[in-house]
Formats: structure tokens, C-alpha cells, sequence
């Protein structure tokens, strides 16, 4: 059924990897601070700041690179999520698309830091890790407490059809 626990943990797989998509997952500054690279699961931006870090307005765009890859596969993570929560009838079936959906997020995880280490050479600085590339890893957690759950509920219920 719908108001199960598992339903909730996947409700909240299918928001983090919504989430994924609203934040930036790296970003790096050059020592002189004059370029910032910034990484989203979109595209990645290459911006000449020119010291002025504040004022966006006189910003020139160096390069952009499409990563729209990483955000379809952070959609396809949710979507996949919220049809998993709505096969409450067929316990297996929600296990399988909860292992289809662990690989789903171990990918993008994997892409994004292949992402990260790819582009972590165009400028000299220290990037940053951010929230958005520890928002899949939550997924992945929930994920796996959602498959316990539901596992769980089907080891009850073959119990009770033992009792019959």
C-alpha cells in the first residue's frame, strides 16, 4: 500500500535526485581568482570574473560544456523511484526497480566524479565538492533502507501464506 515506510524513503530518493539538478556538484576558483569553474549536472561553465567576484554583470563566459547526461540520469533516478513507490501490489517488481535505480545512482555518482576528475585541470585553484554531488549518495542510501523495507514485507507475507 501506498502509506507503507518505503514508500516514504523512495518519495525521498525521487526528491534528492530532483534536488541533484538545482545545485552545482563542483566548483573551482583560480589562485588569482579571476576564472571560476563551475560544474552542474547540466553544464559545466568556465567564467572570467576579472577580480570582481560581486559584480556578475561584466562576466565573460570562457567555455561551456554540456553535461546534460548527468541531470537525465538523475530524472530517470526519480522517475524510476516514484513508479517503484506506485508497484506497492508487486513486492518483487519494487525490488527489482529498486536495484535498477541503485545502478542508475552509482552511475551518475560515477560520472560526475569522472566529470569532476576530467575538468579538475583547466585552471589552477582548489575546487570544491559540493552539495549536489552528495545529494545521489543520500539517494543511494535511502534507496537501500527502502529495499530492506520492502523485503521485509515480503518475507511477512510469505510467512502468513505458510500459516494458510
Amino acid at each position: 500500500m501506498i502509506q507503507r515506510i518505503q514508500t516514504l524513503f523512495l518519495l525521498g530518493v525521487a526528491i534528492l535526485m530532483g534536488m541533484t539538478n538545482a545545485y552545482y556538484i563542483w566548483g573551482e576558483q583560480s589562485v588569482d581568482q579571476e576564472t571560476v569553474v563551475t560544474l552542474t549536472s547540466m553544464k559545466l561553465k568556465v567564467i572570467d570574473t576579472a577580480g570582481t567576484i560581486s559584480d556578475l554583470s561584466d562576466d565573460t563566459l570562457i567555455r561551456e560544456d554540456a553535461t546534460w547526461y548527468i541531470g537525465a540520469l538523475t530524472i530517470v533516478a526519480a522517475l524510476i523511484a516514484i513508479f517503484s513507490a506506485l508497484q506497492f501490489k508487486n513486492r518483487l517488481n519494487q525490488m527489482k526497480l529498486g536495484a535498477l535505480n541503485a545502478l542508475v545512482m552509482a552511475s551518475t555518482l560515477g560520472v560526475s566524479y569522472y566529470k569532476i576528475y576530467q575538468y579538475e585541470g583547466l585552471i589552477e585553484g582548489q575546487g570544491v565538492i559540493s552539495f549536489g554531488f552528495y545529494l545521489p549518495a543520500g539517494a543511494m542510501i535511502l534507496n537501500i533502507i527502502a529495499n530492506r523495507f520492502i523485503r521485509k514485507d515480503e518475507k511477512l507475507v510469505k510467512s502468513v501464506d505458510r500459516i494458510r
